[in-house]
């Protein structure tokens, strides 16, 4: 296990940066719960009980020797996004968005109760992601979360919003508008603009998401932001019948 120290990104929900710590340390080796403990700087009754609930969701694991190790959940999850055809298809299409916008264009799935980015725009000028490929956060808040989950099954619906930081008649205006805006606290101080992307059965397939500094985004998309979204969106599903055309996107 690598001992390197790392400047780690904070999204200002302290549980969830504390778990992601964890999750940090282990993606580097398996490490013991002293290891986890030192690497950490968190007192060790608080990394039991984060590294426990992680386990109970299948996002650490532990290994014949005990140590902690990341779970089959991320495993199984990797997997999916690098297979992903709706992914596959989404690059070309972030691209313009993000030359047209100047913002950072993402695609996410709901898998889970978790949001998962499975395509991402590139900066040209080799700027970071701050939110890579292949992230994964709860889908408990947020315009993407709500995206995600507003036109969901009765079932599904009513376990999302248990952990949920949004109520069912907020989900009800996301669905009414079409889209979702507002405050986003990945990266922190940001703000997202997120619609869905139907499948061909009406379910929701994915949720598109614009973000960008909240100095830079207006108060409620302009025409312009929502005309450019919804054109995307027509590409996507364009590029996915081209790439195969009796596709349907799941």
């Amino acid at each position: 296990m690598s001992t390197a120290t790392q400047p780690r990104r904070t999204s200002g929900v302290g549980v969830l940066d504390k778990a992601a710590t964890l999750l940090d340390i282990v993606e580097g080796g398996p490490a013991s719960l002293g290891d986890l403990v030192t690497f950490s700087g968190l007192p060790r009754p608080t990394v039991h009980r984060l590294a426990i609930a992680l386990e109970r969701h299948g996002l650490l694991t532990r290994d014949r020797h005990g140590r902690w190790v990341l779970g089959p959940r991320l495993d199984a999850t990797a997997v999916g996004v690098h297979h992903d055809r709706l992914a596959m298809a989404a690059g070309p299409v972030l691209a313009e968005l993000h030359t047209m916008t100047g913002l950072d264009a993402r695609l996410y799935r709901r898998r889970d109760g978790l949001q998962i980015c499975v395509a991402a725009s590139v900066d040209p000028s080799g700027r970071p992601a701050a939110v890579p490929v292949g992230s994964i956060r709860p889908a408990s808040v947020g315009p993407i979360a709500q995206v995600l989950l507003a036109w969901a099954e009765p079932d599904e619906l009513y376990q999302g919003l248990t952990s949920a930081r949004f109520t069912a008649a907020q989900l009800t205006v996301v669905r009414r508008r079409g889209w979702a805006y507002g405050p986003d606290a990945v990266p922190p101080g940001s703000v997202s603009y997120a619609v869905p992307v139907c499948a061909g059965d009406g379910r929701i397939a994915a949720a598109l998401a614009l973000t960008g500094p909240a100095a830079r985004m207006p108060e409620a998309p302009t025409r312009r932001l929502g005309g450019a979204m919804f054109d995307a969106v027509a590409g996507l599903t364009d590029a996915l019948l081209r790439l195969r055309p009796d596709f349907q996107p799941v």
